[in-house]
């Protein structure tokens, strides 16, 4: 006859149970804690025990109703105690199966956890190839990324909030006032330190005002106090002109970058402040 819903399933458990010979005592020790009398089934040779005749002593200890001598032999039956349970078949475990929370001792001898993450010291045999730590993360290849920092940091954004003069022909770090942003507080005194190693995209707009015709103006970044990115812009007509350079470049924890600025008008000219034209300076870290 066939079976309505699931077959009975067999061999899932197998029932606790406890043998005791040569005792002498009044008492038997259970293997494993009961709460309740009613839990177990004694007999005493091959005689089931009138459970008012026993008392729970405590949740591992009966008293029987005598002494035993050592010829006697108890056997001691736990009711609903699984001991033992079947091994799945391969494929039969589901997601809805593995629902709530999974101990790390019960997925590996080197689990994945937060203390190894920060220690980089996950296993390659159970991630990939590459070193694990806070600022990496797992590919889908197997490999690891590093990222810059969280949301692209430290960054950086100035602006100036003063009339500066530049004189000719002359290279002048450009001062600032004002910060838009400074992420991790490594803007002062006029440049940026990020104390961070990687790689950084660095921004600099410099506006100078009423260059004559056919005068240029050359915006650059220095790394250190040296000349690192530079660009040349021309004035056809007597009028403000803005310089402006950008590029990715390498710092180490060590290093800083400053905005400078230079014309060739003849006479000093005024860097122009405010934001709209205006000139301003920044940066940030970049993911890679």
């Amino acid at each position: 006859m066939a079976y309505l819903g699931v077959p009975p399933q067999s061999g899932f458990i197998t029932t606790a149970k406890q043998r005791i010979t040569s005792s002498t005592n009044n008492y038997v020790d259970l293997d494993h804690a009961i709460s309740n009398l009613s839990d177990v089934i004694v007999w005493v040779n091959f005689v089931k025990q009138d459970s008012t005749n026993l008392s729970l002593t405590t949740s591992t200890r009966i008293t029987l109703g005598g002494t035993l001598v050592s010829s006697d032999i108890v056997e001691i039956a736990y009711l609903g105690k699984a001991v033992a349970t079947q091994t799945p078949d391969t494929g039969t475990v589901t997601n809805d199966m593995l629902s709530g929370s999974i101990a790390n001792s019960k997925l590996a001898t080197d689990p994945l956890n937060a203390s190894n993450l920060a220690s980089g010291t996950v296993p390659t045999a159970r991630l990939g190839s590459g070193t694990a730590s806070s600022s990496t993360f797992l590919r889908g290849d197997s490999t690891f990324a590093t990222v810059g920092g969280s949301d692209n940091t430290p960054s950086f954004h100035v602006f100036k909030n003063a009339v500066q003069s530049i004189n000719n022909a002359t290279s002048t770090l450009i001062t600032w006032q004002t910060e838009t942003w400074d992420t991790d507080g490594k803007f002062a005194s006029n440049r940026f330190t990020p104390t961070e190693a990687g790689k950084y995209f660095i921004y600099f707009a410099c506006v100078v005002d009423e260059l004559d015709d056919n005068k240029f103006i050359w915006a650059q970044i220095k790394k250190n106090g040296s000349l690192l990115l530079t660009t040349q812009t021309g004035q056809p007509a007597f009028s403000s002109l803005t310089g402006y350079v950008a590029g990715a470049v390498d710092l180490g924890s060590g290093d800083y970058v400053e905005a400078w600025a230079q014309h060739n008008h003849g006479s000093a000219r005024n860097v122009v402040n405010g934001t709209n034209p205006g000139s301003y300076f920044g940066g940030f870290k970049i993911i890679t």
